[in-house]
């Protein structure tokens, strides 16, 4: 079983690989007991955030993580999947905006992706 850093970490390179944008991983395990880790991502579209999230769970399935749960789609522009120690939050530009989970969540440890993110 991996520490919930390598498998959000991992889960951030498959975001990354399906060209999500502007990825932010926070670290949320000091200022809530919710998960150890928000990863969260932007999709060009509603079709494009399903890839993304249908793709970050092929991931985590692969590393044998069990999903708590799926929530959102159906062209709500904000999908998120619970894997306990790690959230996936996967948005439109929109509807990313209306929620601003960073400021939300301004207490979290923003991880450094610039090992992760390839940069195009």
């Amino acid at each position: 079983m991996l520490p919930p850093k390598e498998i959000a970490m991992q889960v951030t390179r498959a975001l990354d690989e399906k060209k999500g944008m502007d990825i932010r991983l926070l670290k949320i395990d000091r200022v809530s007991s919710l998960a150890d880790y928000f990863l969260i991502c932007t999709g060009t579209s509603n079709t494009h955030v399903k890839t993304l999230c249908d793709y970050a769970e092929y991931t985590l399935d692969q590393l044998g993580e069990p999903m708590l749960g799926r929530e959102g789609h159906n062209g709500s522009g904000w999908e998120l999947l619970d894997y306990g120690t790690l959230v996936v939050h996967v948005f439109t530009e929109e509807a990313r905006r209306f929620y601003d989970l960073e400021r939300l969540w301004a207490d979290a440890e923003v991880i450094d992706l610039k090992e992760i993110i390839i940069p195009e």
